[in-house]
């Protein structure tokens, strides 16, 4: 795990602007730095040495010096792919997995992704071709920015690292700040950052004097609605499950330093833990977070999964004010605004990982998309059934169910419920049915847009872009596959595994590793007719089948309960700092000209006198500050313009 930066074209002191450019990311790699440059090329390395502790070390090049790679990520499965080039004759001079690609990349060039199972984001100098590679792993676990700047292109691993090209400046991008109040997150290959775009998981892009080309190498893919099945017998399905997640799990314990896990309290990550807890002898060392707050807190369940397990266990507290004493750094951090607080719970977990002595962790990440664990996909499926029979008095009283943390919601009607999750009132043939309920909600924070922002924003619609990304197959798939779509390209890469994942686990040197992202586990699922999956309002039922032997009872029944931090609330009492009232000021607001000053003020106002409640307020508020946040770090003109006036 490390970062990376570099270009390609005739600048000048190359030398110079990498030693910037990996400076600016730094925390990605504390271990080591390196620096390659060539006529017209140039890759700049930081790392966070795991695997090949002694000659892992980057850029690193093949002996011919025709080939020069600096790779952010791990391979998996190098120690087999490595097997198999020595068969061949391929002879190695180190033990890291960076050597692997550069000895298939000689041998396939780009086709060489197809063999690689891993996490990655690298870029590889191909100095006979005269021509960079740039490339990124399936799922987006790592990132991998770029930018053209004067005819050369430039990119790296944080957009930090862009901001110090001459000439590359920061600017917000009105659509993606669009985007990201209506869809949580922008649509890659756009980024908050006007003119700088990410590379889309799944794609590589093939930059030479002829300027770049990007094209997928792989896609998301489910099976027609009408097909057969390819896993008819359930007892089948579960043993292939069992048997891919455990390999997912134990190639994801290869690492030359130790490896422990994050232990949420839920299933997903006691699967993990219980798996990885099997395969190590010295004893896996396990790590929480922890909230004051009732309604966050799932310690008891950490602690009943770590006994269970026998495991080291650490938690850390999330408190009042810690929240908002770390929020300018998670913003900071990544470099995107956010509507919820979710990432900084996870930016203090990862700190307490760092300050145990630890680089890498396990982590349950990906499963609610992968097995259809997520309450969206149950109260899509409730909301079909309503609207099957919209005159229905008795449906509606199931989206209780679903929700039995949500104790505000158990009072309400029957018409309520029905019209809060829009039973009824979305075309049952819309490609969005699934999340149009939360589209909705989540849009309504735009309320506090400001004019000028709504001016320039005229015709356009966020859930329309999003639509017209859809893949031709999509309109044949089963409505659980879609919705799984939905949100394993979209909000799983764009926010989960960003602002939640690499960027806050990154900002203190930890490596996240994800086994149900492993692609053959992804390309299993796929395959698993729905009712695997969502066995009437019962989520990932395939997975639970599974693993039942793993856990303690009271683990495996539970019922899918959403990792949520404190919103708004978080900024109040003791977390009212200064800067939040400076940051929310009529003055700064005004000053960065994206929100009605007036409005956020009242919302500002309403929020300190009492806890908001609503999602649209949280969101709002959190929305509002991000950004604010974001244009002081990254542009330097919210709060500077408000306190010269």
């Amino acid at each position: 795990m490390c970062g990376f930066g570099g270009y390609l074209g005739s600048i000048r002191d190359g030398k110079s602007l990498l030693e910037r450019m990996t400076a600016a990311i730094g925390h990605r790699g504390p271990d080591e730095r390196g620096i390659f440059t060539a006529p017209g090329a140039g890759l700049g390395h930081v790392r966070l040495s795991i695997v090949g502790l002694g000659d892992g070390q980057q850029p690193m090049s093949d002996p011919s010096g025709e080939l020069t790679i600096a790779f952010n990520g791990e391979i998996f499965n190098y120690v087999e792919l490595r097997d198999e080039l020595r068969a061949r004759g391929r002879r190695f001079r180190t033990s890291s997995d960076t050597e692997v690609i550069l000895h298939l990349y000689e041998e396939m060039g780009e086709d060489c992704l197809s063999l690689l199972n891993g996490d990655f984001a690298f870029a590889i100098w191909d100095a006979r071709r005269r021509r960079m590679m740039l490339a990124r792993d399936r799922m987006g676990v790592r990132p991998l920015f770029h930018t053209l700047k004067g005819g050369t292109l430039y990119f790296a691993s944080e957009v930090k690292a862009l901001l110090e090209v001459p000439g590359v400046s920061a600017e917000i991008d009105p659509i993606a700040l669009d985007q990201i109040f209506t869809l949580w997150a922008p649509i890659a290959p756009r980024t908050p950052f006007r003119d700088i775009h990410e590379l889309e998981p799944g794609h590589l892009m093939i930059a030479d004097q002829n300027g770049t080309t990007t094209r997928p190498y792989w896609q998301l893919d489910y099976p027609d609605r009408d097909e057969r099945p390819a896993y008819a017998e359930e007892s089948r399905a579960a043993k292939e499950l069992r048997a891919l997640l455990t390999d997912a799990t134990r190639i994801r314990m290869r690492a030359d330093v130790p490896v422990g896990a994050y232990l949420s309290g839920g299933l997903d990550s006691s699967i993990i833990s219980a798996l990885a807890a099997g395969m190590t002898s010295q004893g896996l060392r396990t790590f929480s977070v922890t909230f004051d707050s009732a309604e966050h807190d799932e310690s008891a369940f950490q602690e009943e999964m770590a006994a269970a397990l026998g495991t080291e266990h650490r938690a850390v507290a999330c408190r009042a004010g810690d929240i908002a004493r770390d929020f300018p750094d998670v913003i900071r951090f990544t470099e995107k605004p956010i509507i919820r607080t979710a990432p900084a719970p996870l930016y203090k977990l990862s700190g307490l990982v760092r300050e145990a002595g630890l680089k890498v962790v396990l982590t349950g990440e990906g499963a609610d998309e992968v097995f259809a664990g997520y309450d969206i996909f149950k109260e899509a499926r409730v909301r079909r059934f309503c609207g099957r029979q919209p005159g229905s008095r008795i449906r509606p009283h199931l989206f209780r169910k679903l929700y039995p943390y949500l104790p505000g919601l158990q009072q309400q009607s029957a018409e309520y419920l029905a019209a809060f999750f829009g039973a009824g009132d979305v075309a049952l043939d819309d490609p969005l049915f699934s999340h149009r309920p939360r589209l909705k909600g989540t849009a309504a924070t735009k309320m506090f847009f400001s004019s000028d922002l709504r001016a320039e924003l005229t015709g356009y619609d966020a859930a329309e872009e999003l639509v017209s990304r859809l893949p031709a197959a999509f309109g044949r798939w089963h409505p659980l596959h879609q919705a799984q779509y939905l949100e394993s390209r979209f909000l799983l890469p764009g926010y989960i595994l960003s602002s939640q994942g690499d960027r806050m686990a990154m900002a203190h040197g930890i490596e996240g590793r994800f086994p149900f992202l492993d692609h053959r586990l992804v390309e299993f699922a796929a395959k698993l007719p729905p009712e695997m999956k969502l066995r009437g309002l019962v989520e990932k039922h395939i997975l639970r089948e599974a693993t039942k032997d793993l856990l303690p009872p009271a683990i495996g029944r539970r019922t899918k309960q959403p990792y949520r931090a404190p919103d708004s609330h978080s900024f109040s009492g003791a977390g009212e700092l200064d800067y939040v009232r400076s940051a929310m000021s009529e003055d700064a607001v005004a000053a960065g000209g994206l929100f009605n000053a007036k409005a956020v003020t009242k919302l500002y106002e309403k929020c300190q006198s009492r806890p908001a409640s609503g999602f649209r307020d949280n969101a709002a508020f959190v929305g509002v500050l991000s950004t604010q946040l974001w244009l002081q770090t990254f542009t330097g003109t919210s709060l500077r313009k408000a306190e010269a006036a």
